[in-house]
């Protein structure tokens, strides 16, 4: 008994790593500050709110950026792909936070030479990055995560982009959160149609 006592500790030390990460702060988040819009096929983000509750999601954010690129490669595929999928969408967030007045368009942060996309705002698995390197390298530059949908689930926060999800990515429920946001994309008869010529 008393050894299994003394063994208990180590094995959740050695196991913790492989535990999933916990998306339920951004997924709290998001469903006080995310509404549907248009039945369903857009969404409505509320800058303001995301700011008044500015201090959870810097929680977050340290949180996403305290995970280890070891601890990560741990973690089965569904779990890194909602992982960077929720990563993205969070930090684009902070990075219009970060402006000193909300812009118009996420377009007009930066330069001409360096777009919102390009700036080196954070920390993601042990080094500085942005957002276009965990798009277009970390998710759709790995064989083993790139998933089409994927442009379904990212939110670049352009009036072009599909709905940031009112709810956090989760590996347990992705695939049905990717063919839903799928889905909804392609319902949206604003910014798809089809014309027989």
């Amino acid at each position: 008994m008393m050894i299994a006592r003394l063994l208990l500790p180590l094995l959740l030390l050695v196991a913790s790593p492989l535990l999933a990460f916990d998306h339920q702060r951004w997924d709290r988040l998001l469903a006080e500050h995310v509404q549907w819009q248009r039945s369903g096929v857009a969404t409505s983000v509320d800058y303001p709110g995301f700011q008044a509750n500015r201090a959870a999601l810097d929680q977050y954010l340290q949180a996403l950026s305290q995970v280890s690129g070891a601890n990560f490669q741990r973690w089965s595929q569904d779990e890194q792909l909602a992982f960077l999928i929720n990563a993205y969408n969070a930090f684009t967030i902070d990075l219009i936070l970060r402006q000193d007045s909300l812009p118009d368009s996420i377009r007009d942060i930066g330069s001409f030479f360096s777009g919102p996309w390009d700036q080196r705002f954070f920390t993601l698995l042990g080094e500085t990055r942005t957002l276009d390197e965990v798009e277009h390298e970390m998710i759709r530059g790995n064989p083993a995560l790139m998933d089409p949908r994927i442009h379904f689930a990212v939110n670049c926060a352009s009036v072009g982009c599909p709905a940031l999800r009112p709810e956090a990515y989760r590996a347990e429920t992705l695939e049905q959160q990717l063919a839903d946001s799928t889905r909804r994309f392609l319902s949206d008869r604003q910014r798809n149609r089809f014309n027989k010529t």
